[in-house]
């Protein structure tokens, strides 16, 4: 059987009523209007056991293939991501409720990085010498990164294809197999990511694919994760990533954890204060405040706050939330993260914020349009929690140096952001973040060659890059002996003068 075999869809529409799901299935729902998108089966421990296994047998396949072949087909793949382009955004639009826009936007960072991982792996990962050092100077030492076997990526929701590509495409460029489980709100995203690359490379008959699908809610995760698969790749909030790491630990199974940010935006008294304003809108409301490495802080000197205040409310009070695609805004996806931003709004108010851009009359239920305040305190929920929506709060700081000081206070360490002419890199290398764009907003991201991390609780490892190529992999030192050494200490059968002459000539070399 083969994997789609067990893997279907069943899309419903007619009046899009729920209809009562067996125990052992879930549905995806159109958070614009609750309809039903799709079904899906829950895999228990056992098929997921199962499914490693059949991903096993293709892994073997896939790493023997080499760089080449590999980047054939993983060419495949792109090349129909691109032809089937309106497709794929279509749904994203349905199943996950963002705009049209942000839709594209997204798969064209997904795609973006699938080029990039194809086109580099064999130059990052393939064996190298390297130096082997005065004392082994008999020897050639040389260093390769070689596949792990069996990844699995655990996708999140708010960027089902550009997220889980940031994994997937690197640990298939990197010679595994890889299964993806995505989350359970935007499912049918992720089988049409599975099913295009089989799609793709098996137009030749091939029935192995290294790339396989398991679907279902926290249970099924936390099966993936006690599977003895060779590595964990997972994204989405920092207690689900505690979770992920607790159960990946009984097997000592690595784990690469993306988890939330609180990240901040910087304005120095010398910055472009339009182009920092448009920044901070952008970059707090875009995929309605659904984004890790979205600004949801700002902190800009006293002395240009006016001015940047008044151009961010009148950039904000421009964009509209609602159901039709074209908007700016679309839905939250998760029903219970309203909860949240509403919480977080009222909060910010009450603890005696000042809202420049709508209020708690924002939120209508699925949709929240834009939010800005100003003046929260920085114990305020506003300001210490991440609130994963359209709300952004606008600080006043004395000081570049206060500014990082708060920044630096919270507990996530993913992205940052800082507008200054004169200072910028040096007030970017200060913070405690993995990432930072100066002078433009989430730039990082749209870069394939950086690697796409935090520290603190937006959790470790980095997709992106060499250093996501080479997370996907095991590095192998190989050290070989060509001639014999005029000086032979690593045996019990040397002579007595041996070690005097290696202390000679190591206090030679190395004074």
């Amino acid at each position: 059987m083969t994997q789609t075999d067990t893997i279907t869809a069943a899309t419903i529409g007619g009046d899009g009523s729920t209809p009562p799901a067996p125990s052992d299935s879930f549905v995806t729902l159109n958070p614009r209007d609750q309809s039903v998108i799709a079904e899906f089966p829950i895999f228990d421990s056992g098929q997921v056991d199962d499914v490693v296994r059949r991903a096993r047998e293709s892994a073997d396949w896939w790493a023997q293939l080499g760089h080449s072949r590999r980047k054939h087909y993983l060419g495949r793949w792109r090349r129909h991501l691109v032809d089937h382009y309106n497709e794929l955004a279509e749904l994203i639009v349905l199943e996950n409720g963002k705009s049209k826009a942000d839709a594209e936007l997204e798969i064209a960072l997904g795609i973006a990085q699938l080029h990039w991982a194809t086109n580099n792996a064999g130059r990052v990962l393939r064996r190298r010498r390297v130096e082997p050092g005065m004392l082994m100077f008999n020897h050639a030492a040389t260093i390769e990164y070689l596949p792990l076997g069996v990844v699995a990526v655990i996708g999140p929701w708010n960027y089902p294809v550009f997220s889980p590509l940031g994994a997937i495409a690197y640990a298939l460029a990197a010679g595994n197999a890889v299964i993806h489980k995505p989350s359970e709100y935007t499912t049918a995203v992720g089988q049409w990511l599975v099913d295009s690359f089989a799609t793709a490379i098996n137009d030749d008959g091939r029935a192995l694919t290294p790339l396989h699908l398991v679907t279902g809610t926290g249970p099924t995760g936390d099966a993936l994760c006690r599977s003895g698969v060779d590595k964990v790749a997972f994204t989405g909030s920092t207690p689900t990533g505690k979770k992920v790491m607790a159960s990946c630990a009984d097997s000592l199974t690595p784990v690469l954890l993306e988890c939330g940010g609180k990240d901040a935006l910087v304005v120095d008294v010398d910055a472009d204060i339009s182009a920092a304003a448009d920044a901070a809108v952008w970059g707090s409301m875009t995929n309605a405040g659904q984004t890790c490495i979205g600004i949801e802080r700002v902190y800009v000197h006293d002395a240009v706050a006016d001015d940047f205040m008044g151009a961010v409310a009148e950039k904000a009070q421009r964009l509209r939330a609602g159901s039709d695609p074209a908007l700016d805004l679309g839905a939250i996806t998760m029903p219970g993260q309203v909860d949240i931003i509403e919480r977080h709004i009222n909060d910010a108010i009450a603890a005696g914020g000042s809202p420049l851009v709508g209020g708690p009359e924002s939120v209508a239920r699925p949709f929240v349009s834009p939010v800005v305040i100003a003046d929260v305190p920085e114990d305020s929920a506003a300001v210490r929690e991440e609130t994963f929506g359209p709300l952004v709060v606008i600080n006043r700081v004395r000081s570049m140096d206060e500014a990082v000081v708060r920044v630096n206070a919270s507990e996530f360490g993913l992205g940052a952001t800082v507008f200054s002419r004169k200072l910028g890199p040096e007030i970017a290398r200060r913070l405690r973040v993995g990432m930072v764009s100066v002078n433009s907003v989430l730039a990082y991201g749209a870069m394939p060659a950086l690697p796409f991390g935090g520290v603190g609780q937006s959790g470790f490892g980095r997709i992106h890059g060499a250093d996501g190529l080479r997370e996907f992999s095991r590095a192998q030192s190989v050290a070989r002996r060509f001639a014999p050494a005029p000086v032979m200490v690593t045996t019990f059968d040397k002579p007595g003068w041996s070690m005097r002459a290696m202390v000679t000539m190591v206090k030679t070399l190395y004074r």
